[in-house]
């Protein structure tokens, strides 16, 4: 494009020397190249601040890195690179036999929880009867008590019989208290639960519940729709759950992002819905519409973590771009475009919109210039 402009300049000088018949010599030649020079450094600037340009821009994609909940030797690699799985498909497999036999443990306990509680149930009946009884007992020996009080007093039976009723219905009393106590036991026992279930029993479930999960997780599935990239898991190998040693990264089925850095020096004319364009070296000679869907609230080398190292004034060379997030305005899915491949950006602004025209001539040169390539030849 500079050649471009200074040949346009120079036929236009050329142009008027012949028209208005400026004779040639030192002071005009000086004043033709002096007034280029103006001219066509003011262009380029004002291109590039108004309309600015990055060569900086990448297409993001999302991928999770699997990792096992339980730990135990691969016994099955179901997955295989590259293939499209669907949400739930099997990806690989863990020996299960220490699982199965903690579910077989976890219900083995359940069941005999559950038959305790019945016993406790069977008991406090029991308990409670007895204390009925006990009750009945004391009672009759109350009155019969009350009755031989009253005739020892009139004489009728001798002080020795009256003294065996006094300790007939003290027994009684006390046997009923012991009585009752047992089925006070037998009931805080029998009715202890949490939402209506014995504790004991609550307790089994939670961890049959928990027993069968890590079961239910020796079977790896796929997150979401994706494919696996870069298989190297195979069968006799360990899975451990460690967020360190993922087994394999998973790329989700979701459309890449455009993401372009820009120099400071343009953060003012960088707008959200600003008009640009896409040049992508994997489609040479083609240009795309877009949008500039998001602009960046900071920057990321001047973010600050806590750590136990001061702020250095070295950390402050690195002087960071701003991230802008670009929306294609048209269907690209027909070429393609593999996630994370490269990208050049330009956005237009408002401003002397005009220049805008240099900045797009340029920008489709480049993309042509994607045609011409060299790798080691």
């Amino acid at each position: 494009m500079d050649l471009l402009l200074i040949l346009t300049y120079a036929a236009i000088c050329y142009g008027v020397f012949k028209l208005f018949k400026i004779p040639v010599n030192a002071y005009t030649l000086l004043t033709a190249v002096l007034g280029g020079v103006f001219v066509v450094g003011f262009l380029l600037l004002a291109m590039n601040y108004n309309h600015p340009y990055t060569k900086e821009a990448r297409f993001f994609y999302y991928t999770t890195p699997i990792v096992p909940t339980v730990s135990g030797r691969v016994v099955e690699v179901v997955a295989k690179p590259g293939e499209h799985l669907k949400a739930g498909d099997v990806m690989f497999r863990i020996e299960d036999t220490t699982y199965r036999n903690a579910v077989a443990q976890k219900r083995a306990a359940l069941a005999d929880s559950e038959q305790v509680v019945l016993q406790l149930k069977a008991a406090l009946e029991s308990a409670q009867k007895r204390a009925g009884v006990a009750m009945a007992e004391r009672n009759a020996a109350k009155d019969a008590f009350q009755r031989g009080e009253k005739l020892a007093k009139g004489g009728v039976i001798a002080q020795s019989e009256f003294e065996q009723l006094r300790g007939k219905y003290q027994g009684s009393e006390a046997s009923l208290s012991s009585a009752q106590a047992e089925a006070d036991k037998a009931a805080l026992e029998a009715t202890a639960t949490i939402e209506g279930v014995n504790t004991d029993v609550a307790r089994l479930r939670a961890d049959l519940a928990t027993a069968e999960f890590n079961l239910s997780e020796t079977i790896v599935r796929a997150p979401t729709d994706g494919t696996v990239l870069q298989l190297f898991l195979r069968n006799g190998m360990m899975a451990v759950p460690l967020p360190l040693r993922p087994v394999m990264i998973f790329q989700h089925d979701e459309p890449p992002i455009l993401v372009a850095s820009f120099l400071q020096n343009s953060t003012q004319r960088v707008e959200e819905g600003s008009e640009a364009e896409v040049i992508l070296p994997a489609v040479p000679g083609r240009f795309f519409k877009a949008k500039v869907e998001g602009v960046g609230a900071v920057i990321p080398e001047g973010q600050l973590q806590p750590s136990g190292t001061l702020i250095s004034p070295e950390s402050i060379k690195s002087e960071g771009r701003v991230m802008v997030r670009v929306k294609f305005e048209e269907d690209v899915s027909r070429f393609r475009i593999v996630p994370g491949s490269t990208g050049n950006v330009a956005i237009y602004s408002h401003h002397m919109h005009h220049l805008g025209v240099m900045r797009k001539v340029l920008l489709r040169m480049k993309s042509w210039m994607n045609y011409v390539f060299s790798d080691g030849h």
